[in-house]
């Protein structure tokens, strides 16, 4: 079961599925029967090639050589893909599924090979009737191989929609007390976990359900008041801190947003700011532009010397000082008799 540490921090232990979505019974089906047609047509292959060495051997060498083979490719090519994968065969490769280890880890070569073996026993053993009982009455669909190996098959492909998209929401009765609640020690990582939570929610089995609700909400409520009113499920709390949370944020950044225009139409002439420290982009020059230059355009305007004024003297008097870059221009060809010249 899910416990909570000293830190605070929530360690998922029964409840893996709230992390690792458990694969269902038919698409693991398809993975097998995909599999089944990749084995059958190596081992076709294979027999082939053993039925032309027993027309120059002995039929004992056959007969030794076609019970290897069949071995090799009934157990050998699960476990070597699984191994070589990190738990994936050709056909949960395009099922889109994976074996893991009971705590979420990478499935090893010991696992995998105890997996193939009892896998060849229960598939080919009343028509594969062992593996269908067992995950139909195993709560997290593991059939035989998985519960003597340790493993666990998950669904590796999600919905993004159902992974990103919004998953809180405001209940109506509780809008006025969600306007109350200090959210300023909600941390990230424990909204994160409650959000999960929530999107996994149809996912968990009901006593895992309640009980990890339980427990998100005891940390959550922990650091957020006021607290609510009895008698209300954790999911639908959680929900309502989750949405109050999101709605606080929105507002934050539109306060923001307009703020920044404001700025912007009370002075049209200044510049954009220039992002600091992208390649390729010049740094904003500090402070205001000298004398005779535009703030906008950045270059000196046609008035900047009024008619009559007497011109500016000594060289390149009429462009500014720093923080605005001086070109040279090309240099004058030196003067004076020639190198080459006699």
């Amino acid at each position: 079961m899910a416990r909570a540490e000293a830190d605070g921090e929530l360690v998922v232990g029964e409840a893996v599925a709230l992390d690792l979505r458990v694969a269902r019974l038919a698409s693991r089906g398809c993975a097998l029967l995909l599999d089944l047609m990749i084995q059958a047509l190596v081992l076709d292959f294979a027999l082939i090639l053993v039925s032309l060495v027993g027309t120059v051997a002995d039929n004992a060498w056959a007969v030794g050589l076609s019970i290897l083979v069949t071995a090799l490719v009934l157990v050998g090519y699960p476990c070597i893909f699984e191994t070589l994968t990190r738990g994936r065969t050709l056909g949960k490769l395009a099922v889109g599924l994976r074996v893991v280890a009971d705590d979420g880890g990478p499935v090893r070569f010991r696992q995998a090979f105890v997996r193939a073996l009892a896998g060849v026993i229960e598939f080919w053993t009343f028509y594969g009737a062992p593996a269908l009982l067992t995950s139909l009455f195993n709560r997290r669909g593991k059939r035989l191989g998985d519960l003597f190996a340790g493993t666990l098959v998950i669904q590796e492909r999600v919905s993004a929609a159902g992974m990103y998209g919004p998953v809180a929401w405001m209940p109506p009765f509780l809008a006025g007390w969600g306007r109350t609640l200090e959210l300023s020690r909600l941390p990230d990582e424990l909204a994160m976990t409650a959000r999960q939570y929530l999107a996994r929610f149809w996912e968990l089995l009901p006593e895992v359900r309640d009980s990890l609700g339980e427990r998100i909400t005891e940390q959550v409520f922990a650091v957020v008041g006021p607290p609510p009113s009895p008698g209300i499920r954790p999911e639908i709390l959680l929900s309502a801190v989750l949405a109050e949370r999101r709605h606080r944020e929105e507002q934050r950044l539109a306060r923001q947003r307009e703020q920044r225009l404001r700025r912007a139409a009370r002075d049209p002439l200044a510049p954009p700011p220039v992002p600091v420290g992208m390649p390729g982009m010049p740094m904003a020059p500090q402070g205001p532009p000298p004398a005779g230059w535009s703030a906008a355009t950045g270059a000196p305007m046609a008035d900047a010397y009024p008619v009559g004024a007497p011109a500016p003297s000594g060289p390149y008097a009429h462009v500014p000082s720093a923080p605005y870059p001086v070109t040279p221009g090309p240099a004058a060809p030196p003067t004076g008799p020639s190198i080459h010249g006699r």
